[in-house]
């Protein structure tokens, strides 16, 4: 009879315990939701883009191998990114044991005892099994908050991985600007110098004054300054770069003598397919339906929870005699354990579980506004680059021919130094700047890379787990 009642009893337990937990809010629903005031336009606002899809293996569009070699170094080495994947263990391992509760535990329990031990003589194995029947959806929540947290954890490693690239690349442009300002300093410090050794020249003769002499010498000394600015501001970057790839910062990695060519306009893709794409806003979406299954989570601890247990025993001793020579015994049972009064501590769980979910919400409106703002000012900024660049072209040109008619002048006497020396300020700093966009074209098309959530290497397969 015992056994024609239980079986129907735990048929229906485990249909219970088969019931769905709820469906966290889709990505859509978490965008209306987190962003109502947000309306994507049909392509992006600011132009310097090509249309079709976002490209992947954005550093090999450089075409510089070395600082393909520099990526995959720091992808390596970089500590940052060791911090990123010893979590993405850390997550698994959360996840892992979120989704242990769910199954069944079985624990062996075995006792020995002598004359000289502990004096009982009794000794025995015992078997025993214990399921929590999972009624209202609380241990599948847990095990829901764990992936969904892993996933997270995935998604934010992915973003570092591809932030570093990103600032491996500029560090590397940025390094080479460096060496190139240096480099024209130098010209212009050589100028200088040639330009004091004429006022001597044209003292010694006696068509000059020590004036002019002073004056040059000034502007010799500070341009000297300026080089050494620059050398130590290439230190420096070079110095940044190596920290980055996990080297010592002994300012002694080589870089090319030349900025890289601009690739080609970058494919951007339509606003609306950006937080389907950015690691870090799918890292807010999963923290988002962890935040859900929280509050599940919390909301079904305040029930009763129900569990099968099972055991098989089996004890001997050389003392006495037992009593029961039914040997070994097997139980099966049930316990029931419903919280009565806990001082409201459950129903702050389920309020702290709602405040964190709101939390997410406002968090993904934040990077999710953020990822929109990234895009337009690398585009905006790049393109802006492209036409000062233009612009600054004609300058230098321009500021030339002025240097030149002003040391003819000077030479025959129609001018003074003073033209002499502000032309050529002029002339070096439109060559400054104008170095100074080319690097920030290169810089900007890997802010767009990165706005834009492509990948540094080709994608061989999704970089998340399934939802689940």
């Amino acid at each position: 009879m015992r056994r024609a009642y239980l079986v129907p009893t735990l048929s229906a337990a485990l249909a219970l315990a088969a019931c769905a937990i709820g469906t966290p809010p889709k990505p859509d629903e978490i965008k209306q939701q987190a962003l109502p005031n947000l309306t994507l336009p049909q392509a992006w606002v600011a132009t310097g883009g090509a249309s079709g899809p976002v490209a992947d293996d954005w550093v090999a569009s450089f075409g510089d191998p070395e600082l393909v070699a520099l990526v995959r170094e720091a992808l390596a080495y970089n500590p940052d990114l060791l911090v990123a994947a010893a979590r993405v263990e850390q997550a698994a391992g959360y996840a892992k044991a979120a989704g242990a509760v769910i199954y069944p535990t079985v624990n062996l329990l075995a006792r020995g005892g002598t004359k000289l031990g502990d004096g009982s003589g009794l000794s025995g194995v015992g078997l025993f099994a214990s399921w929590e029947l999972d009624l209202w959806g609380r241990v599948r929540a847990q095990r829901a908050v764990g992936e969904y947290a892993y996933q997270a954890a995935v998604a934010d490693a992915e973003f570092a991985r591809q932030s570093i690239a990103a600032t491996v690349a500029k560090s590397w442009i940025l390094a080479i600007e460096a060496k190139l300002q240096r480099q024209l300093a130098e010209e212009i410090a050589a100028a200088a110098d040639s330009t004091t050794g004429l006022t001597r020249d044209r003292l010694r003769v006696g068509v000059g004054d020590d004036y002019d002499v002073a004056l040059a010498e000034s502007t010799a000394q500070s341009t000297r300054d300026a080089v050494r600015q620059l050398a130590l501001a290439e230190e420096q970057a070079l110095r940044a770069l190596e920290v980055l790839v996990g080297r010592y910062p002994a300012a002694a990695l080589r870089v090319r003598a030349t900025l890289p060519a601009p690739p080609a306009p970058v494919p951007v893709g339509l606003p609306s397919e950006l937080l389907e794409r950015r690691p870090d806003v799918i890292a807010a979406e999963r923290r988002v339906a962890a935040a859900f299954h929280r509050i599940g989570e919390a909301k079904a601890a305040r029930l009763p929870k129900i569990s099968l247990t099972a055991g098989v025993t089996s004890i001997s001793s050389e003392l006495f005699v037992l009593q029961s020579h039914s040997n070994p015994v097997g139980s099966l049972g049930a316990m029931l354990l419903a919280p009565l009064f806990n001082g409201y501590a459950l129903e702050a769980r389920v309020d702290i579980a709602t405040a964190e979910q709101k939390l997410a919400f406002a968090d993904y409106a934040r990077i999710g506004a953020r990822a929109f703002g990234d895009v337009e000012s690398a585009l905006s900024s790049g393109f802006a680059a492209v036409e000062r660049e233009a612009i600054l072209a004609r300058s230098v040109d321009v500021n030339a021919r002025g240097l030149d008619l002003a040391k003819i002048r000077y030479r025959v006497g129609s001018g003074d130094l003073r033209g002499v020396l502000q032309q050529g300020a002029a002339l070096g700093a439109s060559r400054s700047t104008r170095l100074r966009m080319a690097s920030e074209q290169l810089i900007q098309r890997v802010n767009l890379y990165l706005a834009l959530g492509g990948s540094f290497a080709p994608r061989a397969a999704p970089a998340l787990a399934g939802k689940p």
